[in-house]
Formats: C-alpha cells, sequence, structure tokens
C-alpha cells in the first residue's frame, strides 16, 4: 500500500538524480524491464528532480520529459562518473593496492575512505 503523499519526506535533489540516472542507465541494457518498472515507481511516488517555474514553484516532471530536457546525459552517464570517481580519489588517498578499483571495496580499497583513515 502506498503512503500518502503528505507523509513522504522531500527527496533531495542528488538523490532524485541518482534514481533518474540510474533508470537511464538500466533503460539501455538487459533490464529493460526493470527500468520500466522504476521508472512507474519514481512517476508514481515523485521522486524525479523537478522543475522549477520563473516564480520558483516546483513541478513533477515524468521521466520521459526529464530525458527530453537532459539530452547531455546519456544512458551509460552513471557508468562514467563510477569509472572517474576511483581514479580520482586514488589521486589524493592513495588506496592500498593500486590499479584495483572496485565499487564494492572495503576498508583502504573503499570508495568511501577518507585522509585521516577513517573509513565510512
Amino acid at each position: 500500500m502506498a503512503e500518502p503523499s503528505s507523509a513522504r519526506r522531500p527527496v533531495p535533489l542528488i538523490e532524485s538524480e541518482l534514481y533518474f540516472l540510474i533508470a537511464r542507465y538500466l533503460s539501455a541494457g538487459p533490464c529493460r524491464r526493470a527500468a520500466q518498472v522504476l521508472v512507474q515507481e519514481l512517476e508514481q511516488y515523485q521522486l524525479l528532480p523537478k522543475r522549477l517555474d520563473w516564480e520558483g514553484n516546483e513541478h513533477n516532471r515524468s521521466y520521459e520529459e526529464l530525458v527530453l530536457s537532459n539530452k547531455h546525459v546519456a544512458p551509460d552517464h552513471l557508468l562514467q562518473i563510477c569509472q572517474r570517481i576511483g581514479p580520482m580519489l586514488d589521486k589524493e588517498i592513495p588506496p592500498s593496492i593500486s590499479r584495483v578499483t572496485s565499487l564494492l571495496g572495503a576498508g583502504r580499497q573503499s570508495l568511501l575512505r577518507t585522509a585521516k583513515g577513517t573509513l565510512i
């Protein structure tokens, strides 16, 4: 059962954008049905980034409207972001094993490592 719209917390923009990028990524691969279901739920629960009008009012957008207004965002945009994160972090905080980058790494191989060695 869906929770009432008034009970939902506001979704931060970065979270909405991530949902959009995940749907965009899935839509071009072998999981197209999963992408369709995700898009339906994103629209149903109004989780996609909203459009601001000239008065600053927010308006919901469909997935297709977002695709059309973000033509620069290719289906593999999220993959490209993920591929760039590791090398950028490695320059700032070297991993324990160089040239080994995994989104699933732990400890000194984690993409969430910090300069102080405290791992998130």
